[in-house]
């Protein structure tokens, strides 16, 4: 009984940080739109991300004084930022130049389907109808909720689907890793790693950094809430979840970014974002009950 009650209590605490997660990188865009517009361009956004966010979590590291990962799993974090962040990121750009935003986000969001299939397939795990239908909710429901077009090339959609398939593989390797080494360096490690991906890619283009006190500001959001809250609390919740679930409650990412643009962007939100984001947070609610329940997702003997 208190074994159960114990797991239950790390369920719940895993949602938590999965929600937090979900709002820290939700709020994203509208710190990037910010950013944009004061003259700064991708790749030096996202190599100031990854640095900095890299350098105050290095420094936390030093200051509590907690071990570095080493051989087999520090290679996997560096691999999982310098190839799994920086891949995704190539092939989701590279897409929406083939295919529509709304296409493209789409496809990305295959990822809590596939990481779902994968995580029961490689740990031998039988899944409930009810967590198949949670899934399948938050599908749908990113589907009406990034609205628009739905127009692309094959290449388009190669790209897109390019793009799900490696956050796939980055979140299901993290879910082995970062039980070991603890999410506050698993996380160091791969912004560190990503920071100098990006590096080459921002100093082969020539570098836009911000100049003004919005742009700053707006990278310093991102910095700490869209990175080192967001995979912090990601990585955290993960670890008590496993990767499936936190997959699929990070569907939350879109209807925050709707709503909060809607709010501070004054973006037009429709009948259909609203219907969308409802279905999602319907999922949400289902993944959030069974959180009391350890034996949801049950290792097949």
């Amino acid at each position: 009984m208190i074994i159960a009650a114990s797991a239950a209590r790390a369920r719940l605490v895993g949602f938590v940080c999965i929600v937090a997660s979900a709002v820290s990188f939700g709020v994203m865009p509208i710190f990037a739109k910010l950013a944009y517009a004061e003259g700064v361009d991708l790749p030096s956004l996202l190599f100031l991300r990854f640095a900095l966010a890299g350098l105050l979590m290095a420094a936390l590291m030093q200051l509590r004084r907690m071990v570095w990962p080493q051989g087999r799993n520090l290679l996997l974090l560096i691999a999982m930022g310098g190839l799994g962040y920086f891949g995704q990121s190539l092939c989701y750009f590279a897409a929406l130049q083939h295919a529509s935003a709304g296409l493209t986000a789409l496809l990305l969001y295959l990822y809590p389907a596939i990481v779902t299939v994968l995580s029961a397939l490689l740990a031998r795990r039988r899944l409930s109808l009810l967590r198949m239908l949670a899934v399948a909710a938050a599908l749908l429901g990113t589907a009406l909720a990034v609205g628009g077009s739905l127009a692309g090339s094959p290449l388009g959609i190669l790209l897109g689907v390019a793009a799900a398939l490696i956050y796939s593989v980055y979140i299901l390797v993290g879910e082995r890793v970062t039980p070991v080494v603890g999410a506050m360096p698993a996380a160091t490690v791969i912004m560190l790693a990503a920071a100098l991906s990006f590096a080459v890619i921002m100093w082969s283009r020539g570098a836009a950094l911000p100049v003004s006190p919005v742009a700053w500001a707006a990278v310093g959001g991102i910095v700490l809430f869209s990175t080192v809250v967001g995979m912090i609390t990601f990585f955290a919740g993960m670890a008590r979840l496993g990767a499936a679930d936190a997959a699929t409650l990070s569907t939350l990412e879109p209807v925050v970014t709707v709503l909060l643009a809607a709010i501070f962007l004054g973006e037009t939100v429709g009948g259909w974002q609203i219907a969308g984001g409802g279905i999602i947070l319907a999922a949400v609610i289902v993944l959030a009950r069974s959180a009391a329940d350890p034996h949801s997702l049950r290792r097949e003997t």
